[in-house]
């Protein structure tokens, strides 16, 4: 995983990108890359709690609540947006692990996650990618649907909003300046 500390990781900005690795996860990794993907992208948990997470833990439910392993605090997460994808790879599964590894009764580890996010985002010409692009896309489309960066930097588990918008990549002067094209008094 030290190859990730050395670019500097992206959210994915681009609804065509995003639609793009989702297709490369499930043409050229698997399924359970894909919701790996999915549920980072929809949640913001981080990779090592979305690893953490067994079949028992999400399955039927439309929320759960997590004590997060970095931070050791609770949090909801809504999975109605994904309940549907989830409930049909859940059938898939035979292993408590939501995302099991082939070798073992264990998840899949953060550096095996890494490689496949990089082996989709690869095939589709998508750069800079890591297994935190999952949180940061989160909190990147978060921001632009809600322009929230309270409520998001809560959700982040961030100290300041500044934190946030830094991780987001919203502390760039293009988006800094774009958010200011359309400001009139």
């Amino acid at each position: 995983m030290a190859k990730e500390h050395l670019i500097d990781v992206q959210p994915i900005r681009s609804l065509e990108k995003l639609d793009d690795m989702k297709w490369s996860l499930k043409r050229h990794c698997s399924e359970r890359d894909y919701i790996l993907f999915l549920l980072g992208i929809n949640t913001g948990l981080r990779v090592s709690d979305l690893l953490s997470l067994k079949v028992k833990d999400v399955k039927g439910k439309m929320k759960i609540i997590i004590k997060e392993g970095k931070t050791k605090k609770p949090r909801t997460i809504q999975l109605n947006n994904v309940f549907n994808e989830l409930a049909t790879y859940i059938d898939t599964i035979d292993s408590e692990w939501l995302f099991p590894s082939r070798k073992g009764d264990k998840p899949i580890s953060k550096i095996q996650a890494y490689r496949q996010l990089n082996k989709a985002a690869d095939m589709v010409d998508i750069e800079s990618v890591g297994t935190h692009t999952m949180r940061k896309t989160f909190g990147y489309w978060y921001y632009k649907q809600s322009k929230d960066v309270a409520k998001l930097q809560m959700i982040l588990n961030h100290s300041h909003p500044e934190i946030t918008l830094k991780y987001i990549g919203i502390a760039d002067e293009e988006e800094i300046e774009d958010s200011l094209n359309g400001f009139v008094l």
